[in-house]
């Protein structure tokens, strides 16, 4: 099993930001399109945004504008820029390739208090 290895998380007030980073090892990372994902407690994990090889980059209507994602290929990184937090951001955070080859680790958790 290969985990990817998501950082960053922490308890923040609304209005604040919060930089997500992930690290996914091996050559496939430079080769596929990398997601963030959350997952509330009780809920579904839900995608959040994605990044292609080419850095083209789609958002969930409820975080545009407010989230960037980034990749360093040369690092092997998926970054989650988050601004502009809100309550409803709190959740688990998780990052995986569009085809899901990483096995899905504990990820980061993200509380955002009102």
């Amino acid at each position: 099993q290969v985990h990817a290895v998501e950082s960053g998380g922490g308890l923040v007030q609304a209005g604040g930001s919060l930089r997500l980073s992930c690290v996914a090892p091996g050559s496939i990372f430079t080769r596929t399109t990398m997601v963030w994902y959350r997952q509330r407690p009780g809920e579904q994990r839900e995608f959040v945004a994605t990044i292609t090889t080419t850095s083209n980059t789609n958002y969930r209507d409820s975080v545009k504008g407010r989230f960037t994602i980034s990749r360093d290929n040369a690092k092997n990184t998926l970054y989650l820029q988050m601004n502009s937090l809100k309550p409803e951001d709190t959740a688990a955070y998780y990052c995986n390739s569009i085809t899901n080859y990483y096995s899905w680790g504990q990820g980061t958790q993200v509380t955002v208090s009102s």
